[in-house]
């Protein structure tokens, strides 16, 4: 009997290694919805980080569907979700904004979301993110208030109000992340860096719809993204401003035929043209043309456009700098 304790808990301080790439990543927990792993939920793992952690904790997520409502506090901190494959982990919920909560209350727009982010340095890599209510309003797949929180590699999949960027100080980063909707589909206050992302829009409606402070120097930024979509051609516009002092500019991306010309909207408030941001430069595509553009859209020098670095945009947060393998 003394033996059989003795292993138990020499296996319990080991950590778990995994073949990701290269190289073999150790993995301090393991999700797994078979029950191969330490936990069956994404939230178990959460739960089980310790609080305010200064070292990164590393969970692998295997392949699976984990339909939650998870919360990652603020006091969980330096942690590195990795999921096998974003084709084969899905997390997921079906709640939407018009739906009643047990004491017959709607649950409005926050209250929507699947996953709740508010933790400190938190990166996430190949995964999927899905609100799978349908086109039934305003239902968030992802709220994300932390800040430094980073996507590689991931998707986001939903119809109105997919991705939330939440916290006005927080600094998000999505790197070759695939996200898709219909009406203000990535939408909030942070500012966030979209690296050569895909944006698909389904339908109709407006791919971005920011809330940036007047504060905060930039809001969104979109650089080599690509623009498609299921929509008819000119179904969408690149943005709209949620509140008057929005930020979005678009940088060599690929712009697909179903923007329309004019590119921008105003919100039905003449008085947000004069308040908003709303910049492109070095863009290609058939929905990239600028003649048809509204007035109050600004097209960017090369002298500006230079200056959309992500130590600029993103302050003294370096990503890769994070977790170096990140990449």
């Amino acid at each position: 009997m003394k033996f059989i304790t003795i292993v138990c808990l020499l296996l319990a301080g080991m950590t778990t290694s995994f073949r990701s790439g290269d190289s073999t990543v150790a993995y301090d927990f393991v999700v797994a919805a078979d029950g191969s792993g330490d936990f069956t939920s994404v939230q178990a793992a959460i739960n089980a980080v310790p609080n305010f952690r200064k070292v990164p904790t590393t969970i692998l997520i295997k392949k699976g569907t984990y339909k939650e409502k998870i919360v990652l506090p603020e006091s969980k901190q330096n942690i590195r979700f990795e999921g096998e494959s974003s084709e084969g982990v899905f997390i997921t919920n079906d709640d939407y904004a018009s739906k009643k909560n047990r004491f017959g209350e709607e649950m409005g727009t926050s209250g929507s979301s699947g996953f709740y982010i508010y933790g400190i340095n938190i990166s996430f890599r190949d995964i999927t993110f899905q609100n799978t209510s349908g086109p039934v309003g305003q239902a968030v797949a992802v709220f994300v208030a932390g800040d430094k929180v980073q996507f590689h590699h991931c998707r986001f999949l939903g119809f109105q109000d997919t991705l939330y960027t939440y916290g006005k100080e927080s600094r998000q980063y999505y790197n070759h992340c695939y996200i898709e909707g219909t009406v203000d589909f990535i939408f909030g206050s942070s500012t966030a860096l979209f690296d050569s992302c895909v944006l698909f829009g389904k339908n109709s409606g407006y791919f971005t719809a920011a809330s940036t402070p007047e504060s905060r120097k930039h809001g969104y930024v979109f650089r080599h993204c690509e623009l498609t979509g299921s929509g008819a051609a000119g179904s969408f516009l690149l943005g709209r401003p949620w509140r008057p002092y929005a930020k979005t500019v678009f940088i060599d991306c690929k712009i697909g035929k179903i923007v329309e010309g004019k590119g921008w909207n105003n919100w039905g408030n003449i008085a947000n043209e004069k308040t908003t941001f709303y910049a492109e430069a070095g863009n290609t595509g058939e929905g990239s043309a600028t003649g048809r553009r509204v007035p109050w859209a600004k097209q960017l020098s090369d002298s500006v456009k230079a200056q959309y670095t992500l130590a600029n945009i993103l302050g003294d947060w370096d990503p890769f700098q994070s977790f170096p393998s990140a990449k």
